[in-house]
C-alpha cells in the first residue's frame, strides 16, 4: 500500500476537523533528560487528545448509507470523546461503549458532545460484546479505537506534522496502548522522517507491548493496573505487524516514574496532561543515554484528566 499518499490525502480530509497542534519546548525539560526535546501538543487537540485525527478520518471514509446509521466504538476515554465529537462535527449519531472503570470526567465530555454512553465490564472481550450488541440493533459501523488502518494513518497525521516542523528528528517517542498511535507514528517516520527512529513508552504494569515485540505474537494483560487508564488494552492484528517492522525498541516504566514525568511537565511547562501522556517523557528519562545529545520528539497524547483526583 502507498501509505506516504495514503497520509497525504487523509491529511487534507480531515484538516478542517482538527488543530494542527502547536510544537513546544521547555530548557529545563531538555536539561533533565540530556537532549533536545520537541513537544507536539495534542493535549491541545480539538477534545484533548490526538484520537480526534483517527477517528474523524474513520468516519469521513464511510459511505452516506453508513454514516446514517451512525457510528459506534468502545473506549476507556479519548477515543469515547473523539468519535463523539467527530460525529458531532459531521452531523452522525454515535454510540460509545465505556468501561465501568473509565474517568468520569471522560464520561462527562462524552455525554457533553451527545454520544449515546452504554456501560460495560472493563475486559476488551465486554467492550466488544456491548459494541457487537448496538452494531446488530442499529446497524451502525464499528470504529475500532487503534486496529483500523484509516484510524492508525489519522493518528499518524500527528508525526507528520511534527516532522514537518522539525525534519531532523533524530527520534520519535509515543505511549503505547492499543498501538494506533505508535503504528501511525513508525509509518510517519518512515515516509516524512530522515533516519528518524521510533520508540514507545509503557507502564510495566501493563506491559503487553513489550511482551508482544519480544515474542513476535500478540500478549494480553489479565488485569493491567496502571494510572495511564488510556494504556490498559491491547495491540490488533493490523497494527502490531507494522510496529514489529517499523518500531525500534519500548521502553517499560514503573508508575512512580510516571506521576514524576507527569509532575515535572505540569511545573515547568505549565501544561495538563494527563497520565498516559507522561509516559514517552518517563521512558526518555529512564533511558537518558540512549537520546542523549539527540533532537528526540514526544508526542504528548492528550490532557483529558480528572482535576479533582490527581496523583501528586
Amino acid at each position: 500500500m502507498d501509505y506516504k499518499h495514503r497520509f497525504i490525502e487523509d491529511h487534507k480530509r480531515i484538516d478542517p476537523y482538527i488543530h494542527c497542534t502547536p510544537v513546544m519546548t521547555s530548557g529545563l525539560i531538555d536539561e533533565k533528560g540530556g537532549c533536545s526535546i520537541f513537544f507536539k501538543c495534542e493535549n491541545f487537540q480539538k477534545m484533548g487528545a490526538f484520537k480526534m485525527r483517527g477517528a474523524t478520518n474513520a468516519i469521513l471514509q464511510l459511505s452516506k448509507e453508513k454514516l446514517a446509521r451512525g457510528v459506534v466504538t468502545h473506549s476507556s476515554g479519548n477515543m469515547a470523546q473523539a468519535v463523539s465529537l467527530a460525529a458531532k462535527s459531521i452531523g452522525v449519531p454515535a454510540y460509545i461503549v465505556m468501561p465501568e472503570n473509565a474517568p468520569s470526567v471522560k464520561k462527562q465530555a462524552v455525554e457533553a458532545y451527545n454520544g449515546n454512553i452504554s456501560i460495560s465490564g472493563n475486559n476488551i472481550s465486554d467492550r466488544q460484546q456491548a459494541a457487537n450488541k448496538i452494531i446488530a440493533e442499529k446497524g451502525c459501523a464499528f470504529i475500532h479505537p487503534s486496529n483500523d488502518i484509516d484510524v492508525i494513518i489519522g493518528q499518524g497525521t500527528a508525526a507528520k506534522e511534527l516532522l514537518e516542523e522539525i525534519p531532523d528528528l533524530d527520534a520519535i517517542i509515543t505511549p503505547v496502548g492499543g498501538g494506533g498511535l505508535l503504528a501511525g507514528t513508525a509509518l510517519a517516520a518512515e515516509y516524512f522522517g530522515k533516519n528518524c527512529k521510533v520508540y514507545a513508552g509503557e507502564p510495566i504494569n501493563a506491559d503487553d507491548a513489550y511482551r508482544s515485540m519480544q515474542s513476535g505474537r500478540i500478549e494480553y494483560n489479565d488485569h493491567p493496573d496502571t494510572i495511564a487508564d488510556g494504556l490498559r488494552t491491547n495491540l490488533g492484528d493490523i497494527n502490531f505487524p507494522i510496529i514489529l517492522k517499523y518500531v525500534e525498541e519500548i521502553i517499560r516504566v514503573e508508575e512512580e516514574e510516571i506521576v514524576a514525568a507527569m509532575r515535572l511537565i505540569w511545573e515547568r511547562m505549565k501544561i495538563i496532561i494527563e497520565p498516559s501522556c507522561a509516559v514517552p517523557y518517563a521512558a526518555l528519562l529512564k533511558q537518558k543515554e540512549k537520546f542523549a545529545g539527540k533532537k528526540v520528539g514526544i508526542i504528548l497524547s492528550g490532557g483529558n484528566v480528572d482535576l479533582t483526583n490527581l496523583p501528586f
